[in-house]
C-alpha cells in the first residue's frame, strides 16, 4: 500500500515536516501528564476506579475536539493546492485512475490520525490498568467514535478542496460544515425536545439530526447520557446512529469527489455579466431598488477618495465577504439566526432558564466569531507575501502603517456587522428578564474582546508565516486551544483538576467568561473577571507589537 504513489506523497512526506513531529509529540506529552496526575500513590489504589473513569472523560473529550479540529486540515487543502500549484492536471493525465488519485489522498490524510490514535493506546492502557474502565465494551466503542469521526470529517475536507479555488476558502468553508455538524446540529433537539405540539416524528427526526454530530455519541461512551440527551437517556443508540450517518457520509462524499476528478474539474463556464451603469434606464432603476443601489454587485466601482485607506478598499473589493452584496447576505444570515434565537428563548424561557438559553446563543456567536476571523485575517500579510504582492505594496507610497491598519480595519468592519446582526437575540433575555440588560453589556463587551484578540492573533500569526493555508490553520489551532482546550479542565474538575486550577484555566478563556456572566448552567460558581478582560487586553497587546515588529522587518531592505 505504501508503494502507492499518492501515498508516498502524502503521509510519508507529512511525517518528514518538524509541524507533524510537533502534533505527535505533543499529544504524548499531553496524555502522559494526564494520567500522571491520577495515577495511584503508594499503596493507594481506588478499587472502583472512579479516578480512571474521570480521566476518560478529559481523554476522550480532548481527543474529539483535537480530532474535530486536526482532520480536515490536510485534506481541505491537499486538491486545492494541486489546483493552485497547476499538478492537479498533470495527475488527471497520468495513468493513475481518478478513485486511486482520491483514496491516495484520503489514505494519506487518515494515516496520519491513525498514527495519532495508536499513540493514545499506551494512555488508554494504562487507564485500564488504573480499573473502571471496560476494556470489551467502553474502550472499543471510544476509538470506534474516534475513527469514524476523522473518516467523516478528513472526506468532507476533500470534498470541499475539490470545489474551492484558494487555500483560505477551502478552510472556511470546511470549518464551517465542521461547526454545522459538530456543534449547530444539536441544537434542533435542545429545542425541541420540551415542546408539547412536536410530535413524535420531528422528535425523532431531531435527534437524528443531533446524532450527526460526534458529541452525543462521545458523550453516551463516557455515560453522560443526562447531559448529552436532556431527558431522551432512554432512546440510546446514538453511538450506532452516529457511525450509520458517518459512513454514509464518508462514502457521499469519497464517490462524490471521485466523480469529480476529471477535466471537467478546471472548467469555470460563467457569463461575464453586464455592468449596471450601461443597461437600460428601467434596468437601472430597477435594480437600484432591490440592491438598494450601494450593494449592487454588478455597479462599477467608484473613485477611491483622498482621505481613504486604499489598502482597506483593495481588500474590501478583493476579498468575497468584504464586497457589500456578500457583507448584507452574512449580515442578513446572522440577523436571521439571531431572531430564530429570540423565537426559541420566548418559547423556551418556561422550560429552560435564562441561563441556559443565553449560554447557547453565547457558544453560537462565540462559534461564528472563532469561524470567520482567522478565515478573513489569517491571510493578511500570508497572502501578499505567498502571491509576492508584498513586494508590490512596499514599491508604493504608502507607508507599512497605512497598510497594516487598511487590512486590519478590512477585517473589523466585518466583525462589527455580524456582531451588531446578532445583537437582537439579547433583546429576548431583557425582555424575559429586564434585570439581564447590564450582564448583555458585558457579554457583548466580553464577544468584543474575544473577536478583536482573534482578529489580533491571526493577524500576527499570519505575519510569521509564509503560506495562508499554514498561517489560517495554526491561527484556527491556537484559538480553539484557547477557548476549547481549556474547557477541559472544566469537565475534569476534582479528576484530576482542583477547583482553582479549573478556575484559573478557565480566566484565560474568553467563552468561559461570557457563560458566566449569563449564568450558564455549571460555570456560576467560577469569578472569571475581571481577570479575563485583563488577560484579554495583554494578549491583543502582545499580539500588536508581534505584528509591528513583523512588518517593520518584512519592510526593510534585503
Amino acid at each position: 500500500m505504501f508503494n502507492h504513489p499518492i501515498i508516498r506523497r502524502e503521509f510519508i512526506g507529512m511525517l518528514r515536516t518538524r509541524r507533524a513531529f510537533g502534533v505527535l509529540c505533543a499529544l504524548v506529552a499531553a496524555m502522559v501528564a494526564l494520567v500522571l496526575v491520577r495515577w495511584p500513590s503508594g499503596a493507594v489504589v481506588d478499587l472502583q476506579g472512579a479516578a480512571a473513569r474521570q480521566v476518560l472523560r478529559v481523554f476522550g473529550y480532548g481527543m474529539t475536539a483535537s480530532l474535530m479540529l486536526l482532520s480536515p486540515i490536510f485534506p481541505a487543502t491537499s486538491i486545492v493546492k494541486e489546483k493552485v500549484q497547476g499538478t492537479l492536471a498533470l495527475l488527471l493525465n497520468s495513468p493513475l485512475h481518478p478513485w486511486s488519485i482520491v483514496l491516495g489522498k484520503l489514505v494519506g490524510a487518515v494515516g496520519f490520525i491513525l498514527l495519532m490514535l495508536i499513540m493514545s493506546l499506551p494512555a488508554a492502557a494504562a487507564l485500564f490498568a488504573m480499573g473502571g474502565v471496560d476494556l470489551t465494551g467502553q474502550l472499543p466503542a471510544l476509538y470506534l467514535v474516534l475513527l469514524m469521526l476523522s473518516l467523516m470529517y478528513a472526506t468532507l475536507g476533500l470534498l470541499v478542496s475539490s470545489f474551492a479555488q484558494t487555500t483560505e476558502s477551502a478552510l472556511r468553508i470546511t470549518y464551517g460544515l465542521v461547526l454545522l455538524l459538530g456543534v449547530i446540529s444539536l441544537i434542533p433537539h435542545q429545542f425541541l425536545q420540551n415542546q408539547a405540539w412536536v410530535g413524535d416524528a420531528v422528535r425523532q427526526a431531531a435527534d437524528w439530526v443531533r446524532c450527526a454530530s460526534p458529541l452525543p455519541a462521545m458523550m453516551a461512551v463516557m455515560g453522560d447520557l443526562s447531559i448529552t440527551s436532556g431527558g431522551l437517556a432512554e432512546v440510546g443508540g446514538q453511538v450506532q446512529r452516529f457511525v450509520i450517518l458517518a459512513g454514509l457520509s464518508s462514502l457521499l462524499c469519497t464517490g462524490w469527489c471521485a466523480w469529480r476528478m476529471n477535466q471537467r474539474l478546471f472548467d469555470r463556464s460563467r457569463e461575464a455579466g453586464k455592468i449596471t451603469d450601461d443597461r437600460s434606464t428601467a434596468a437601472r432603476a430597477y435594480r437600484r431598488v432591490m440592491y438598494l443601489w450601494f450593494f449592487d454587485p454588478q455597479r462599477r466601482s467608484g473613485m477611491i477618495g483622498r482621505w481613504t485607506n486604499p489598502v482597506l478598499i483593495k481588500e474590501q473589493r478583493c476579498r468575497r465577504f468584504g464586497r457589500g452584496n456578500w457583507m448584507m447576505r452574512l449580515i442578513g444570515l446572522c440577523l436571521i439566526v439571531s431572531l430564530l434565537l429570540m423565537l426559541a428563548s420566548a418559547l423556551g424561557s418556561a422550560q429552560k432558564s435564562v441561563g441556559a438559553m443565553g449560554g447557547i446563543m453565547v457558544v453560537l456567536q462565540a462559534s461564528l466569531i472563532l469561524l470567520i476571523t482567522p478565515s478573513l485575517s489569517g491571510g493578511l500579510i500570508a497572502a501578499e507575501i505567498e502571491s509576492r504582492g508584498w513586494q508590490l505594496l512596499q514599491m508604493t507610497p504608502l507607508r507599512a502603517f497605512t497598510i497594516v491598519t487598511g487590512k486590519l480595519l478590512s477585517v473589523l468592519v466585518t466583525l462589527a456587522l455580524v456582531l451588531l446582526a446578532t445583537l437582537p437575540a439579547y433583546a429576548a433575555l431583557i425582555f424575559i428578564d429586564p434585570a439581564q440588560w447590564i450582564v448583555a453589556v458585558q457579554v457583548i463587551a466580553t464577544l468584543a474582546l474575544l473577536a478583536l484578540l482573534a482578529l489580533l492573533v491571526s493577524a500576527a500569526i499570519s505575519s510569521l508565516f509564509p503560506s495562508t493555508a499554514a498561517a489560517s490553520a495554526t491561527s484556527y489551532a491556537l484559538l480553539m486551544l484557547l477557548c476549547a482546550g481549556t474547557l477541559l479542565f472544566w469537565l475534569g474538575e476534582d479528576a484530576p483538576f482542583s477547583h482553582s486550577t479549573v478556575e484559573n484555566a478557565l480566566r484565560l478563556n474568553p467563552l468561559a467568561a461570557a457563560l458566566r456572566l449569563i449564568d450558564a448552567p455549571g460555570f456560576a460558581r467560577y469569578e472569571l473577571l475581571p481577570w479575563n478582560w485583563l488577560f484579554t487586553a495583554a494578549m491583543c497587546v502582545v499580539c500588536l507589537i508581534v505584528l509591528v515588529t513583523r512588518v517593520w522587518r518584512l519592510t526593510r531592505p534585503r
